[in-house]
């Protein structure tokens, strides 16, 4: 796939990159070791603290992963001031405790209030989270400006509006498909609580809600990229909802064939597992012993839990890294620079689901050499391409620079570079 060119003159009648286009990959220089001192530290002082260190942490942790990218051969920079982080991380906790509060003491009405105001607050939180991160990391002194007006943001957020009728929608469908039968049916009597009309609505809800969810992230994506300023220059955006929207379908239907292929199995070993427990609790039958049938079902829940982690596992990454492919390839800096990425999703697939089941067998402890090793696989997929030499840009793009205001366009499109 080749990167589009940045203008419509262009489109219609393509030419050869110029001669002084260069390329330049981007490199990851940290190591899994390194980064596992930084994060059992930071996991021993939000035990401590009682998770009061987070933003601390939080710091840390881009400080490391931001020091050690290299664009272009330079290290990227995070420069967000830690009271804007511990601000907002007790902003967060003393919403939470108010809405706790008035839950606890029963303020119905208070608690609708607080959710209401949450609702509406989301796209502004959204949008106040972006301008750190952009303002949050420099770059060989450039900085890169979000430059979205919040009637902008707030316009991109629309199908947010429309989960609540939604969700309504779904739980419309889930009574109609489980109906309350006040007379016990005879013994021969055929009985079912699916009905026609409960199975479309629930249908129709699961639908709308994923084409929902599916468009805020395009939205967000499209209005990052387009509102970004790198000095002078802006973002371009080439792609459209429905690329989106298949990969989306994709990924539902790989985790439809993961849950199909485990009920298979399932089948097979579903009448050994009473057995294997009957062993296992001195011979008892879990089905009669009161004791055995608690342990048997917190089992069960527990296994039925990593289950739905693991069977979901392989769609997840595999959006994640059909997305990370399908944005870098079609997005640049004006005329100045554009990405080409090469992530092979197969190998991040299985990447993905082997460091999850080395963090589920060393209780959490692999999880940072797995942070790791997934984003140096992400990071070292893309290809930078400046015209005209990065020296040559960088010189230009300072001088242009208004004001020194924001950040450079990193994490903000999917390259997670806070880990």
């Amino acid at each position: 796939m080749h990167p589009h060119p940045a203008s419509g003159a262009a489109e219609s009648a393509p030419s050869p990159a110029p001669r002084d286009t260069e390329a330049y990959p981007l490199e990851f220089t940290g190591s899994a070791g390194a980064y596992f001192r930084v994060w059992i530290v930071n996991l021993l002082l939000c035990c401590v603290t009682v998770g009061i260190y987070t933003p601390w942490a939080r710091r840390r942790t881009a400080q490391y992963f931001y020091s050690n990218t290299l664009v272009a051969h330079s290290p990227l920079e995070f420069t967000g001031r830690l009271r804007s982080m511990v601000l907002g991380f007790v902003l967060v906790l003393l919403l939470l405790l108010a809405r706790d509060i008035a839950s606890i003491t029963g303020q119905k009405l208070v608690v609708t209030l607080l959710l209401l105001a949450a609702a509406a607050l989301v796209p502004w939180a959204w949008g106040s989270a972006m301008r750190f991160r952009f303002r949050a990391t420099r770059w060989r002194g450039l900085r890169l400006q979000f430059a979205a007006r919040w009637r902008e943001v707030y316009r991109a957020s629309w199908p947010l509006w429309m989960l609540v009728p939604l969700w309504w929608v779904l739980l419309l469908g889930l009574k109609w498909l489980a109906p309350e039968m006040p007379n016990a049916p005879e013994p021969n009597e055929k009985t079912t609580g699916v009905t026609p009309a409960g199975g479309a609505w629930l249908l129709l809800g699961l639908v709308l809600t994923l084409l929902c969810i599916i468009r805020i992230d395009y939205n967000c994506k499209n209005l990052l990229v387009c509102k970004a300023r790198w000095g002078a220059e802006q973002g371009h955006w080439k792609l459209v909802y429905m690329d989106f929207v298949k990969v989306w379908l994709a990924s539902v239907a790989l985790f439809m064939l993961c849950v199909l292929g485990f009920w298979a199995l399932s089948v097979v070993l579903t009448g050994q597992l009473f057995g294997v427990l009957a062993w296992l609790f001195g011979r008892a039958d879990p089905r009669t012993d009161p004791m055995s049938l608690v342990l048997t079902m917190l089992i069960i829940y527990i296994v039925g839990a990593l289950l739905a982690l693991l069977l979901s596992a392989p769609a997840r990454a595999y959006r994640e890294a059909r997305m990370f492919q399908l944005v870098w390839n079609h997005i640049g800096i004006g005329q100045v620079a554009r990405f080409k990425c090469r992530l092979a999703i197969g190998r991040y697939v299985l990447l993905r689901i082997r460091n999850l089941l080395l963090v589920l067998l060393t209780l959490g402890f692999y999880r940072p050499y797995a942070r790791v090793s997934e984003y140096r696989m992400r990071l070292e997929s893309v290809t930078l391409y400046v015209n005209g030499g990065v020296e040559q840009v960088v010189g230009a793009m300072v001088r242009q620079q208004p004001g020194g205001l924001g950040d450079a366009l990193a994490d903000a499109v999917g390259l997670d570079l806070i880990g």
